[in-house]
């Protein structure tokens, strides 16, 4: 019998990734807080509900895709949560960035319940998720994710089994803390460069074509050069990941002086208020210590 399927979480992501099921004839229900959101899934074929409970008594997966641990457990738990309309067998699947410690304490509280769960979160940006090109790293039982497999291709191509409950997680946050610190380097050194004398446009050609070259590099520096700082996940919902490795580093007495050097400038930057604005503007924060700017000259006029 086909799998009826329902999405919650219909945003950057969420959106291209649920779109691509009904693409591929999934029956697929939707629920997200914006009304808005829906109605663009409605035009392709989705069913509406108005409250993840209501969506749960009609589905046998559930996929999450939501901005962090806390939303997460809001839906799961909260008044006309999941947990209220629980109706039989259901495998949760996270699809989200959430966090390691508290993806391990919500697969078993759901265990608890009957719920089997699947932590899957991606990595691509929307571009990809429009494509149904992500990278998928699972965690959870291994016939539960092998369960939902035929679902996830049309997610990404690139699909990983971690391991048990959390695996998932645990992968996107080592990916996400290389990306990260990765950027927080570029926010530091780029201004250097403009304080010394050295033209931003040719140093931006230097380490896009050099040996400094990163996917940060060449996503965020073009986007800078133009003054652009809308381009990516903001600094505020990134930052959970900063707070997750700490948390980490600490309760596992694991030393990580880098990661713990970049979440300090991730607070200089949300202290400046710079937190609805994407990771590059993590620039921003050295530029006005050095009263310099890494942004490509205007044009010359000619005459």
């Amino acid at each position: 019998m086909e799998k009826k399927v329902g999405f919650i979480g219909l945003g950057q992501m969420g959106k291209w990734m649920a779109l691509n099921l009904l693409k591929a004839g999934f029956d697929l229900s939707v629920f997200d807080i914006r009304s808005e959101a829906m109605d663009v899934l409605a035009c392709q074929g989705a069913k509406l509900f108005r409250s993840p409970a209501a969506l749960t008594q009609n589905v046998d997966w559930a996929i999450l895709s939501l901005p962090d641990a806390t939303v997460v457990e809001q839906v799961v738990y909260g008044e006309e949560g999941i947990l209220q309309g629980l109706k039989g067998q259901l495998i949760l699947v996270d699809c989200g960035t959430t966090d390691y410690l508290r993806t391990l304490h919500l697969s078993e509280s759901l265990r608890k319940h009957g719920i089997r769960f699947v932590d899957a979160p991606v990595t691509g940006m929307d571009i990809r998720a429009r494509e149904g090109t992500l990278t998928i790293m699972c965690g959870g039982e291994e016939e539960d994710v092998k369960e939902i497999w035929p679902l996830l291709e049309h997610f990404g191509n690139q699909i990983l089994y971690m391991g048990n409950a959390g695996k998932g997680q645990l992968a996107k946050l080592i990916n996400q803390l290389l990306y990260n610190a990765n950027l927080a380097t570029l926010a530091e050194v780029l201004p250097m460069a403009v304080k010394l004398g050295l033209d931003p446009e040719q140093i931006a050609q230097v380490i896009n074509t050099g040996s400094g070259k990163s996917f940060a590099s060449e996503f965020f520096i073009p986007g800078i050069l133009e003054n652009q700082f809308t381009r990516g996940y903001s600094l505020k919902n990134a930052y959970k990941d900063m707070i997750s490795a700490v948390s980490l580093s600490g309760q596992c007495r694991i030393p990580l002086p880098m990661v713990h050097a970049a979440t300090t400038t991730y607070q200089m930057a949300l202290s400046l208020g710079l937190g609805d604005e994407d990771k590059g503007a993590m620039i921003k924060v050295f530029e006005r210590l050095l009263n310099v700017m890494f942004r490509k000259k205007p044009d010359k006029e000619i005459h």
